[in-house]
């Protein structure tokens, strides 16, 4: 979990002053309120977790308050404080939804011991909406075809179902996942988990791409309170928060290199050993990783180690893209479309066929994403109850990726580049044109890491 932070609102400057340093000096990122109005104003503007609540308040009584938060933010763990601890309070304040409750005077280590309670409370919640986001991400289709990406007729996705089965089954064995970005990759390894004898443990997604190198160790394996600067608990890393269930590395290409042989002797002890101490934990994890480039010939150019592609590739998937299976864009046209009206709140009585001819002979460089993105917005965009072709933006550059703010302008369909590793060096070029060759403001630019950069870089002879 990230810095929990917390909002003191008590009237007495000296009680809300005295608990706020206290707090402060524990890490803990601390506001202050001394009204309701103040304290409403502070959770509109901030992501809050926890709140200290005094029942006597001016403007309006605690428990009002307590009622007003748990019903705006459902989220927010309250613990309520109060000078007149009578029985009939406590028993409301639990009533309302109070995680715990101190009448004054109390000790400030006693409220530190209810914090991280409450906070161990808000953990596992997080873990089970998790779990629920895992199950809801796989609509009611995934019991008969694993999930709204993968709705279609064509024969390469029925292949992809019918490997996910059986590899669902064989619950240790890793996984690797290809396919350009926007195929579906994670929805396949959620189907994969959600199909195995793991689907009633955690499922944990992990972008390669975004972890720091100095930060490996610690999130993968975790660490020991004291170990290096900063470490002020134990922390579990994400084999053992996946432990019995299934572990998602995303990106896994943009991996650093001197980070992949330590993977690599985990996926063969499976066991882990936390920054700082010597002891071996066993975990039982299914690994699925997933990648956008071509391993194999980056393991060739060393750039990816060789060892750890045969390790991770026991079982391949490769998602094709929209391009190569057409058959299904009418398919997920329809589906996208009553996704959408009923999110959104529309009725759309009629369909323009133009559209779907015209999305056969797009080549979708975004593929389900980018098709998911144009029905959305053209559906906002609607009116009358008719979807027509003119509500779409085929091939402008609100539907093409990376992102806008490094295109010159936006290409028609007959401009656009449909050679994706010469679209790609293009944009790579752009970005660093525009920050002046800083490659760490280029891969800001487009949304990846400097590794991933440097290894584009590399790969198109980029200097």
């Amino acid at each position: 979990m990230e810095k929990v932070k917390i909002l003191v609102v008590d009237d007495e400057q000296r009680v809300r002053d005295e608990i706020a340093e206290f707090l402060t000096e524990n890490k803990y990122d601390v506001q202050k309120a001394a009204l309701p109005s103040e304290a409403f104003n502070i959770l509109q503007k901030n992501d809050i977790h926890i709140v200290i609540l005094d029942i006597k308040l001016p403007e309006m009584d605690g428990l009002s308050v307590l009622e007003i938060i748990k019903d705006k933010y459902p989220d927010i763990e309250v613990i309520m404080i109060s000078g007149h601890g009578d029985m009939s309070s406590v028993i409301e304040a639990m009533r309302k939804g109070a995680a715990d409750f101190f009448p004054k005077p109390f000790r400030l280590m006693d409220i530190n011991l209810a914090i991280q309670r409450t906070t161990r409370f808000i953990n596992l919640s997080n873990k089970y909406k998790e779990l629920e986001k895992n199950y809801s991400l796989i609509s009611s289709e995934i019991q008969k075809s694993i999930g709204h990406q993968l709705i279609g007729k064509s024969k390469a996705m029925k292949h992809v179902i019918s490997m996910m089965s059986k590899v669902a089954n064989v619950e240790n064995t890793t996984v690797l996942i290809t396919g350009e970005s926007g195929t579906g990759k994670e929805l396949v390894a959620r189907g994969i988990h959600y199909l195995s004898n793991r689907n009633k443990q955690y499922f944990h997604s992990v972008n390669c791409s975004a972890i720091p190198e100095t930060l490996f160790e610690s999130e993968f394996f975790g660490h020991k309170k004291g170990s290096f600067t900063g470490a002020v608990e134990n922390k579990a890393g994400w084999f053992e928060i996946a432990n019995k269930g299934t572990l998602f590395l995303d990106e896994i290409g943009d991996m650093p290199l001197s980070q992949q042989a330590k993977l690599l002797r985990v996926l063969e002890e499976r066991q882990v050993s936390r920054v700082g101490s010597h002891d071996k934990i066993p975990v039982d994890v299914r690994v699925i990783a997933a990648s956008n480039q071509e391993l194999i010939k980056m393991s060739t150019e060393k750039e990816f180690r060789l060892d750890l592609y045969h390790r991770l590739s026991s079982f391949v998937i490769h998602l094709p893209p929209l391009r190569e299976r057409k058959e299904d864009i009418p398919v997920l046209l329809k589906y996208f479309v009553d996704h959408y009206c009923r999110t959104l709140g529309k009725e759309v009585k009629k369909v323009d066929p133009s559209i779907e001819k015209e999305f056969v002979n797009y080549a979708f460089p975004g593929n389900i994403r980018e098709l998911r993105n144009l029905i959305e917005r053209a559906l906002i965009i609607s009116d009358n109850g008719v979807l027509k072709l003119s509500d779409f933006q085929l091939g402008s550059s609100e539907t093409v990726e990376p992102p806008q703010q490094i295109t010159e302008s936006a290409p028609t369909p007959n401009e656009l580049i449909w050679d994706l590793e010469e679209a790609e060096k293009t944009l790579i070029r752009k970005a660093l044109d525009r920050s002046n060759n800083n490659k760490s403001k280029a891969a800001e630019l487009l949304k990846i890491s400097w590794q991933s950069l440097d290894r584009r870089m590399k790969k198109f002879d980029l200097s």
